[in-house]
């Protein structure tokens, strides 16, 4: 009788008390916010070079408008009269892309629905995939034809399948540029073809160009360099973007151009874990938009290294599990975690990672659920911040787990 008496008041324990006894039977380490960052300040706390103020002698661009930015920040590294409004010619379809890719995002559309294309895109020259009246193809294969070949008749048949009409969907790119303060930034139409009224900046377009970088898919179009559109007839497309061919690390965005514009192009690029934006506008010299973008990133390069401290999939720490089979739960990063740093050795600044927890979870909890944040900063100034997950899954305990973890509890207590 006595057994049993005991055996019912530590099921009272349990029930009255729940995970608050669970985290007495070891001292492991406190995973609350400041304790985390101070268990594992061995592993989140790197010394790397300081960020200077970066001047660019001899760094000369020809091309109306450019800009550099760091996509993680959104700092500008390097501008030329990057706040003038110009014309965005088929750098416009960035927009368009993102616009569908929120409606995906949002349940309004699936990558897998059939576009109709419309007499009225059909009409559409210039870029095009020469669509005819009544053809159907995959929203996803029709964004393609917009990343890779430019199309215009594939842009006018996504607005018009997305919105109802081109008006509409432009009534969703002007509220999206909104949204995102591009305050020099006007749309007319969903492809860019000239209009005195269809305008952006560089500076807006690299803030887009930073908005899109949330969509994996969008780079994965954009960097793809041929693509076979339809078997019969036979329409291979290419990617007008040569410096998917000419720099490593491109994968993205978008060219553009019309006499009134010049050669435009907005890109991103990406080596040894450091992602820029580029942006040029208004170039007129031959492949010009290519080979000044390059000179942005060959400079850029030079001048910043990215220092990671942990990678996407890498455990980070753990926090107590309450009423779980499982006592702790291992967190990992759902993307690399860093930041940007100077090459110039003449001075050094700290950069830290701290992580923003719960001082405890109750099971259940499945595998890849949000659990925190980890906190990234640079001489104390948060930079970024990056979801943790959960790394496996933990079910809920039994009865018998949770009288039995109790005992011990009461055990250690005791002793």
């Amino acid at each position: 009788m006595q057994r049993i008496g005991f055996i019912l008041l530590a099921l009272v324990m349990v029930l009255w008390l729940g995970p608050g006894l669970l985290r007495v039977e070891k001292e492991a380490p406190s995973t609350g916010v400041e304790q985390t960052a101070v268990a594992r300040q061995d592993e989140t706390e790197t010394v790397a070079p300081v960020e200077s103020k970066v001047t660019a002698p001899g760094l000369t661009l020809e091309a109306k408008s450019a800009i550099l930015m760091d996509p993680l920040t959104g700092e500008v590294l390097w501008e030329k009269n990057a706040h003038e409004r110009y014309y965005p010619a088929s750098m416009t379809k960035l927009m368009t892309m993102v616009v569908a890719m929120d409606m995906v995002a949002n349940g309004q559309a699936r990558l897998e629905e059939e576009v109709i294309t419309s007499e009225r895109a059909e009409s559409f020259g210039g870029s095009e995939v020469f669509l005819a009246a009544g053809e159907t193809f995959p929203l996803e294969q029709m964004l393609i034809a917009i990343a890779v070949a430019s199309a215009n008749d594939a842009a006018v048949a996504i607005a018009e399948h997305l919105a109802g009409s081109e008006e509409a969907f432009v009534e969703l790119m002007n509220a999206k540029a909104k949204e995102l303060g591009l305050t020099n930034t006007n749309f007319t139409n969903c492809h860019g073809l000239h209009d005195e009224q269809n305008y952006t900046s560089a500076y807006d377009m690299a803030v887009l160009a930073c908005y899109a970088l949330k969509y994996p898919k969008i780079r994965e179009w954009t960097s793809i360099k041929q693509y076979t559109f339809r078997e019969e007839p036979l329409s291979i497309l290419d990617n007008t973007n040569l410096m998917l061919y000419w720099y490593p690390g491109t994968d993205g965005f978008k060219t553009g151009f019309t006499d009134a514009a010049g050669l435009n192009l907005v890109s991103t690029v990406e080596r040894d874990n450091l992602r820029f934006i580029a942006v040029v506008m208004g170039v007129d010299i031959p492949r010009g938009h290519f080979t000044e973008s390059m000179k942005l990133y060959n400079w850029a390069f030079k001048q910043w290294a990215f220092q990671l401290l942990y990678s996407p999939g890498q455990v980070v720490c753990t926090v107590p599990v309450g009423k779980g089979q499982a006592e702790q739960l291992k967190l990992v990063v759902e993307e690399k975690v860093g930041a940007r740093v100077s090459r110039l050795a003449s001075q050094a600044e700290t950069v830290t990672a701290r992580a923003e927890l719960p001082a405890i979870i109750d099971a259940p909890v499945k595998a890849g659920q949000k659990i925190g944040q980890v906190v990234v900063l640079k001489e104390g100034q948060e930079v970024d911040r990056v979801d943790l997950l959960a790394g496996e899954t933990v079910e809920r305990a039994t009865l018998g787990q949770l009288i039995v973890r109790v005992i011990k509890a009461v055990f250690t207590i005791r002793q």
